[in-house]
């Protein structure tokens, strides 16, 4: 990281980031969510941990309004962003940058695009720069600093699509953050990198942390829960079986329990391991 970011000015300094009132998602003829009641608020960094299938992509495509919930019929507002039900795209990712796999691929997929951009689409929230929008000499500064902040600067005049996973993770950190926001909502960061790109990427998470950025995490892998998140959430079958306290929630006796088999939970210099236990 080189650069110092100032996230812009909150929409509502008061109103949890994230607050669901027993929301209940459906995918075909699946509930996925089952009356999920979550808070979190601005500036509490937050992992969302579990296995594959336990809910963890419909609770993101819950805040990006991908999915919708199922209408309550008792005037309860089952899913605020910033103390608003209702949003516009463009809007939300000024106070909340989304990152993604499926943004890598969606990006990849767009013949030319330079990794600037790339990240400049973030401004627009579409694949590409749109023809008739103008991109400002402040929005090549800003693509400029949110790359330097994710180390990827020597990127800027390569092609998007050339890119390794590790490459183009931090890219789609830059994009999220060239709107300053309050906070990212990061979905399975880590997939696909190897060792080397894992590690900075983690590096980069703990520096965003402390730059003020809310951080949440949405992952099933414990060693991406740097020792700034301090609050864990469990899911399973799209309820939450535990949520509290790194220390209380991250046990081997808990995992195991969550995820189907013997995990081994042990951490070293604040960073956290997890191994499953032979049968």
């Amino acid at each position: 990281m080189l650069e110092t970011f100032t996230p812009a000015a909150p929409a509502n300094a008061e109103a949890p980031l994230i607050e669901l009132d027993r929301a209940c998602v459906v995918r075909g003829q699946v509930r996925v969510l089952h009356e999920l009641s979550l808070r979190i608020d601005q500036g509490q960094h937050t992992a969302i941990l579990g296995p594959n299938g336990c809910g963890k992509s419909s609770f993101i495509k819950l805040i990006t309004r991908e999915l919708y919930p199922l209408a309550q019929g008792d005037g309860r507002v089952p899913v605020k962003v910033l103390g608003q039900s209702r949003w516009q795209v463009d809007r939300l990712r000024t106070q909340l940058g989304i990152v993604s796999a499926d943004l890598s691929g969606n990006l990849a997929g767009m013949p030319g695009l330079s990794v600037e951009e790339a990240v400049l689409t973030g401004f627009f929230a579409s694949w590409v720069v749109p023809p008739h929008r103008e991109v400002t000499d402040e929005m090549h500064e800003r693509a400029r600093e949110a790359l330097a902040m994710v180390n990827a600067l020597p990127l800027l005049p390569r092609s998007y699509a050339e890119l390794s996973a590790g490459e183009t993770r931090r890219v789609l950190i830059a994009r999220a953050l060239v709107n300053r926001p309050r906070a990212l909502l990061l979905d399975e960061p880590s997939t696909g990198l190897d060792l080397v790109a894992r590690q900075q990427m983690i590096d980069g998470l703990r520096e965003l942390a402390r730059q003020g950025i809310t951080l949440v995490l949405v992952t099933h892998h414990i060693e991406e829960v740097i020792p700034e998140i301090e609050r864990v959430v469990l899911l399973r079958g799209g309820r939450i079986q535990a949520d509290g306290p790194r220390a209380e929630v991250l046990r081997s006796a808990l995992l195991s329990d969550v995820f189907g088999g013997a995990i081994e939970v042990s951490e070293l210099n604040g960073r956290l391991h997890a191994q499953v236990r032979p049968a």
